[in-house]
């Protein structure tokens, strides 16, 4: 596979010069400017791109910006003079740049950048589809879970499906890869597979749990690890599933994970899972209404869960409520 590199820059001659550089390994499409850019990648499948910072009309970071929502997967590299540490940081962080070229550059760095970070997108790409390969493989037996799990417990019917919506769309607020997105939503539908280990008496006790009951359905985490652990390909869904009862104060469980230590995945699933589970009509009460669910979310933010999911979670739910389309339990 020979991979398509894109380079911008205003210079003809070090436009020239870049591709010089390239042209052996790799098909090199060239453009003056942020605008012709954009117009090279309508057309083409651009894999990476080396742009030049300081351009007229348009930045390279200006570029980068406008490539990121249409182009989630490219790889994006900048050539700058930049020496305040502080705005290269941001530059870096806003284009969402995978490394930064300092000048004057060498042509052997150079490629060897440009060839690690090809790496990084092939293995990204090879991710997706294996993520989308498994989704394929185990949705008759996703459904199947899922089906079982709404016949087994009647108060949460639809549960897996609201909950991974809500994880989706926080997911996307949070500019999550595609192959991150699959694996979330696969998180999402299996998060609670281990209740089909937790007997229905519990489940459909009328009354509060006792400590006691309460302590058996904490026990669902490990069990739906059990369930899934020895499928290699899902490692990355089985600790989303494991640790999305964790609190970002670490007085959660089963581990007592805190911070960013817990993984992202696990601290997406963990809001739209609360939020779910307060508006569901439970046994023993009713759901509550959306506005103060939502109030508590955002009480417990900093301490139960991660602000900067929260802030994503108040987001996409105003604009699901907004649009007429929030999924009521």
């Amino acid at each position: 596979m020979t991979y398509n590199i894109l380079v911008v820059d205003d210079e003809v001659s070090n436009l020239k010069l870049l591709k010089r550089t390239f042209r052996k390994d790799y098909n090199v499409f060239m453009a003056q400017g942020g605008e012709e850019g954009l117009e090279i990648m309508r057309n083409n499948k651009i894999d990476l791109i080396i742009t030049d910072q300081r351009m007229p009309g348009m930045t390279g970071v200006e570029f980068l910006e406008k490539t990121i929502e249409e182009y989630p997967d490219t790889i994006r590299l900048i050539i700058t003079g930049y020496t305040d540490a502080d705005a290269l940081i941001k530059a870096i962080n806003t284009g969402r740049v995978y490394r930064y070229i300092k000048k004057p550059w060498e042509p052997e760095e150079l490629k060897n950048t440009v060839k690690r970070a090809l790496e990084s997108y092939q293995l990204n790409i090879d991710n997706q589809k294996l993520t989308m390969d498994l989704k394929e493989l185990f949705s008759g037996t996703i459904t199947a879970i899922t089906e079982a799990l709404d016949a087994k417990d009647k108060f949460t019917s639809g549960r897996s499906k609201r909950v991974t919506m809500y994880s989706m769309e926080i997911g996307k607020r949070l500019g999550l890869s595609d192959s991150e997105l699959q694996e979330l939503e696969l998180a999402g539908l299996l998060h609670d597979i281990g209740m089909i280990g937790i007997p229905e008496a519990i489940l459909n006790k009328e009354e509060e749990l006792t400590r006691e009951e309460y302590n058996i359905i904490k026990t669902h985490s490990p069990k739906g690890v059990k369930i899934l652990e020895n499928i290699k390909q899902l490692e990355n869904v089985v600790v989303m599933i494991k640790f999305h009862h964790e609190r970002f104060d670490g007085k959660g469980y089963p581990e007592g994970l805190q911070g960013e230590g817990i993984p992202l995945g696990a601290r997406i699933i963990a809001v739209a899972d609360a939020y779910d589970g307060m508006v569901s009509d439970r046994p023993y009460r009713k759901g509550m209404d959306h506005e103060i669910a939502t109030s508590i979310i955002e009480k417990d933010s900093g301490t139960h869960f991660d602000p900067i999911v929260v802030q994503a979670f108040v987001d996409i739910i105003e604009d699901i409520k907004s649009k007429g389309s929030l999924i009521e339990a």
